[in-house]
């Protein structure tokens, strides 16, 4: 007999990327420079907005912008020029803001390296105002993959 109290597993949105840092990455000392972090974390929450059918062309075309209002970093420890990471994207909080958190992982050895968040609120292209509930457009499209 089955239990149907059970609940059924989220499918938590995430995603993860590989990158070799690249020589443009670096500073004079040969580490990656702490702004270039930025353009990874990209990379991978672009890569999970794209799962769920709602990339930047997407937003605009829904009537929204999701401008980034908060950013934290932790950097653990420094990642070198030519060194392969793996980026990892999750998506944490979606009903008032998109809170992602990020880890950087040294891909070879799985050693933690960075971990970050970045939250965005959605703006409404046509009046310019800040929502303070995310769109249905949006949250409709993280609750779907959720419980597909």
């Amino acid at each position: 007999m089955t239990n149907t109290n059970e609940a059924k597993p989220v499918n938590v949105l995430s995603a993860e990327v590989m990158i070799t840092t690249a020589f443009q990455d670096a500073d004079p000392m040969g580490v990656v420079y702490h702004g270039n972090y930025f353009r990874f974390f990209e990379k991978a929450r672009h890569e999970m907005l794209e799962k769920i059918g709602y990339s930047y062309r997407d937003m605009m075309a829904s009537g929204y912008v999701w401008p980034i209002i908060d950013t934290r970093v932790k950097y653990v420890k420094s990642i070198p020029y030519d060194h392969k990471i793996r980026v990892e994207a999750r998506l944490t909080e979606w009903e008032n803001r998109m809170r992602v958190d990020y880890v950087i992982y040294d891909a070879e050895t799985n050693v933690r390296m960075t971990k970050a968040h970045t939250m965005q609120v959605a703006v409404s292209i046509e009046t310019e105002e800040m929502c303070f509930v995310s769109p249905r457009v949006f949250t409709d499209k993280v609750e779907a993959y959720h419980n597909a």
